[in-house]
């Protein structure tokens, strides 16, 4: 047991009067009183770089997703609530986590692993007897590494572990635990790469999003009868792009294949479509089980819209009316889709304006858990929000994000302002662009020399918001012993 562990069991045990151990504390843990439900089931949906207007119930006109605005209809719908980064890696780290890119273990797509002393929310929810499991793409720690998915509290796993392999939809393979399983389809790798994880599929036999949909509803079928926390984590509608496809990997257009429209935005508009409909499926199979109102579901996205394989995210408006897509820490690389789906708890068609990111989804997790969270976590519980007690709800003093992709970015949110430097892989303290969101929420207008004050306050924040981890330095800070 690492030194984390230890001291989070002793504090847990002692809280329940010491003499009845770990397994009376777990057992006394029911959760809040006020939930109608004690341990509900918790499932979070993770699409992969779909933006924030990608959905019909954020403005999207030409992708159909009905199945997702019924959940927002509903459930409750966030209006201004952040991923954890603007790619992939390094925002799952914030979600399963519950710390920023200033703090967490993984800041980059970089293949680190998380570390035994690492602490996630699937250990946590085993504490309070939940079965854990997670579906689709990991990217947070390669096979035999200390990250992998049953090292780090999850009880069963299928997927992929490496993110670029995940960005084959027609793979030779996937995992389940810690075991290879070979699928049908050849791929080709690319020229000159011949350990490439990813490549050209020339034999596309089983696509790996539709093998997610089917292990989830086996998961919830066998665990319909205990808690459970099922992490979802699609692929869709990431490109292929590390192997140089054009296009996106998608087996049929579906309902665009006759539209005016570029080869690319059909497929993309397809995979989101699918995903939809694999996501009807998944709720009519919890209310098929009865597990319905026993059941939060919650449904995001990694980061903002991408732009490869021959994607345009101008075409649909992917980022909705914001600034930026994916590799940006302008809104539109970070603000993503939040729907929350509790029916009997959560009043149906609420919105939301509580600003909220991805590393408030471990603390809410503890809540509905009836688990107390450890010291040092960066996120807030939602749980008053999604019960309707926003008197209740406490607010974050500041959001903030660094990106080590990109030529270095930070970027901060305190109240309606928001703040970004850049470049600062080669300059060490680069200039502020300062934005009041709550008038301009495209951050076209930058009023840094304005509200000097303000200024200067982000300015200390972006120096005492995070602490220094090795490879993950910015500017004059970096040093040779820090390269990757």
């Amino acid at each position: 047991m690492n030194r984390r562990d230890f001291l989070r069991q002793a504090v847990s045990a002692a809280a329940c009067g010491g003499a009845m151990g770990l397994a009376g504390c777990a057992e006394r843990k029911r959760g809040p009183e006020r939930l109608p439900v004690q341990r509900p089931n918790i499932l979070f949906i993770l699409a992969d770089d779909l933006g924030y207007g990608d959905l019909g119930c954020y403005g999207q006109q030409r992708i159909q997703t009905p199945n997702l605005d019924r959940m927002a209809q509903e459930g409750l719908r966030f209006t201004q609530h952040y991923a954890g980064s603007a790619v992939c890696a390094p925002s799952r780290c914030s979600l399963l986590t519950g710390l920023h890119t200033g703090h967490a273990r993984i800041r980059g797509n970089d293949r680190r692993p998380l570390l035994p002393e690492d602490s996630t929310i699937a250990q946590r929810l085993r504490e309070a007897g939940y079965t854990t499991g997670v579906v689709g793409k990991w990217g947070l720690g390669e096979a035999g590494s200390t990250g992998i998915p049953t090292r780090q509290g999850f009880d069963y796993f299928f997927g992929y572990l490496n993110q670029q392999h995940a960005h084959n939809y027609y793979p030779e393979f996937l995992w389940r635990n810690e075991e290879k399983v070979p699928l049908p389809n050849v791929v080709e790798r690319p020229a000159g790469r011949p350990n490439h994880p990813g490549g050209v599929s020339t034999n596309r036999a089983v696509y790996s999003h539709d093998l997610f949909m089917e292990e989830a509803e086996k998961f919830v079928r066998r665990n319909a009868f205990r808690p459970f926390f099922l992490y979802l984590a699609l692929t869709i509608p990431h490109a292929n792009n590390e192997a140089g496809v054009k296009g996106m990997e998608v087996p049929d257009w579906g309902p665009y294949a006759q539209e005016d429209w570029p080869e690319p935005q059909k497929g993309y508009a397809a995979m989101v479509t699918r995903m939809d409909e694999g996501i009807g499926r998944l709720l009519a199979v919890l209310k098929e089980l009865g597990l319905d109102e026993k059941t939060v579901v919650f449904f995001s996205s990694d980061n903002g819209p991408h732009q490869e394989g021959g994607a345009d995210p101008r075409f649909f408006q992917s980022s909705g009316p914001l600034r930026g897509i994916k590799r940006d820490l302008y809104e539109g690389g970070i603000r993503v889709p939040m729907l929350v789906r509790w029916p009997g708890v959560i009043r149906p068609g609420k919105r939301t304006e509580y600003v909220s990111a991805f590393w408030d989804f471990y603390p809410t997790c503890l809540e509905l858990a009836g688990l107390e969270p450890e010291e040092g976590l960066d996120g807030i519980s939602f749980l008053p929000v999604l019960l309707g007690e926003e008197n209740r709800q406490k607010e974050h003093s500041y959001l903030y994000w660094e990106l080590h992709e990109a030529g270095g970015i930070q970027a901060l949110r305190r109240g309606r302002w928001k703040a970004i430097r850049r470049n600062l892989a080669q300059e060490s303290n680069p200039p502020i662009e300062l934005y009041n969101l709550n008038l301009d929420p495209m951050e076209s207008r930058d009023v840094s020399r304005d509200y000097l004050p303000i200024t200067k306050k982000m300015q200390q924040l972006f120096q005492t918001a995070r602490t220094e981890a090795p490879g993950y330095r910015f500017g004059a800070e970096r040093t040779a012993a820090d390269s990757d």
